[in-house]
């Protein structure tokens, strides 16, 4: 049976050439960058040549890119890493309701540990409102993290106009752009941003590997304590192998990027057409223009998203009801929530994610095998209208 994978958000496969880039480092060239000897100054000299291309490709300084394990990591670094520097100035942070868990869950932390955490209500759409953020600023404001782009409804923020505030207001600004890198601006300097979180495989490179952009100058505790690597802010031996399959996926994607962002705003569109035409009481989540170019989200009424998983799974279409990091939680998204969307309608909840791979074909074949498997779903559903 044919696969049809439509879960890019959640994961990319790797691009062939970053395999092939990263080969010799598992085997050949397997060096500790720290080592003196010749196979340890290669591993140095591929590292800091990835370091060079993702600071190139966010118009950064090299010195201002850390290497990390991935988003996660990135964003906890950025938040307790910024908290803990600045203790003495303020403890009040400020971030959205719709965040990804990898912002709220350290933020949570922090409000265990002596913070004041304020979190932003948004819109029907996802919007955080800046004049919400300059609302929100206290004289003990120390940060705020906004995520560029939401990982399950796909609307993009007004991260600009935030940085604005931010800089009016002499407060650093943090967003994690794990999900917008490859696809929109992310010069730092035209965003304005302080930090920015970036994850290698959600753009064609390899788990287990993610970015850290901290402007020169930006107060910011160690987030791993140990040896002198990267600059004594993160220790801990380089992943040189993955470090280097970052590289050249940044690479590639900012080579590619026009053409796939061409490509998947094609897909994606004819995608929300198909779905919202062939099945009634449907709806598309997120802004219907300021949203990610591969991002459909939909709420499909009085059916299960696992069920409709199940059984689009079963026809060889892989998809998703929310973010991969909570798919294992009975609790409704707490994006869906935050939006207004209704506890049991939140249970309805669909994303498709296109990408490099995906054809018409793959699109559709989902447009004519949804709308049976949503009719088969509702004539046994509990949720309310009989059909």
């Amino acid at each position: 049976m044919q696969k049809i994978y439509l879960d890019y958000a959640a994961t990319t496969p790797m691009h062939p050439d970053v395999v092939e880039a990263m080969q010799n480092y598992f085997s050949e060239e397997f060096g500790n960058p720290l080592s003196l000897h010749s196979r340890g100054r290669e591993a140095k000299k591929a590292v800091e040549e990835a370091r060079c291309e993702v600071a190139h490709a966010l118009r950064a300084k090299p010195e201002e890119i850390i290497f990390t394990s991935g988003g996660t990591e990135s964003d906890n670094f950025a938040i307790k890493g910024v908290a803990y520097a600045m203790k003495n100035k303020g403890n009040h942070i400020i971030t959205s309701s719709i965040e990804h868990h990898a912002v709220l869950e350290p933020c949570h932390f922090l409000q265990k540990n002596g913070f004041d955490v304020t979190f932003l209500p948004v819109d029907e759409y996802g919007l955080v409102d800046p004049d919400d953020i300059k609302k929100a600023i206290t004289d003990k404001t120390i940060l705020i993290s906004i995520m560029y782009a939401n990982n399950e409804i796909g609307t993009i923020e007004p991260i600009k106009e935030i940085s604005n505030v931010c800089k009016e207001k002499g407060v650093y600004l943090h967003t994690d752009a794990v999900q917008s890198f490859g696809s929109l601006d992310t010069n730092v300097d035209h965003l304005g941003v302080d930090l920015l979180s970036l994850s290698a495989h959600k753009f064609y490179g390899p788990k287990g590997v993610g970015v850290l952009y901290i402007r020169k100058g930006t107060r910011i505790e160690p987030f791993m304590y140990g040896g002198g690597q990267e600059w004594n802010r993160r220790a801990s031996t380089h992943n040189v192998p993955g470090i280097v399959g970052c590289g050249k996926a940044v690479q590639l994607t900012m080579k590619e990027k026009d053409e796939r962002v061409k490509h998947d705003t094609g897909l994606r569109d004819k995608l929300i057409g198909s779905i919202l035409d062939k099945i009634e009481d449907t709806r598309l989540d997120g802004h219907p223009q300021h949203r990610l170019p591969n991002n459909c989200h939909f709420i499909v009424k009085y059916v299960e998203g696992e069920s409709m998983l199940l059984k689009l799974d079963a026809v060889g279409i892989e998809a998703a009801t929310g973010s991969a990091c909570s798919s294992g939680s009975l609790e409704p998204s707490h994006v869906l929530l935050a939006i207004g969307v209704s506890p049991v309608d939140a249970h309805g909840s669909l994303r498709l994610t296109v990408g490099r791979l995906t054809t018409e074909h793959d699109i559709e074949h989902v447009g004519r095998h949804l709308p049976d498997i949503v009719a088969e779903l509702r004539k046994i559903s509990t949720l309310g209208k009989k059909f």
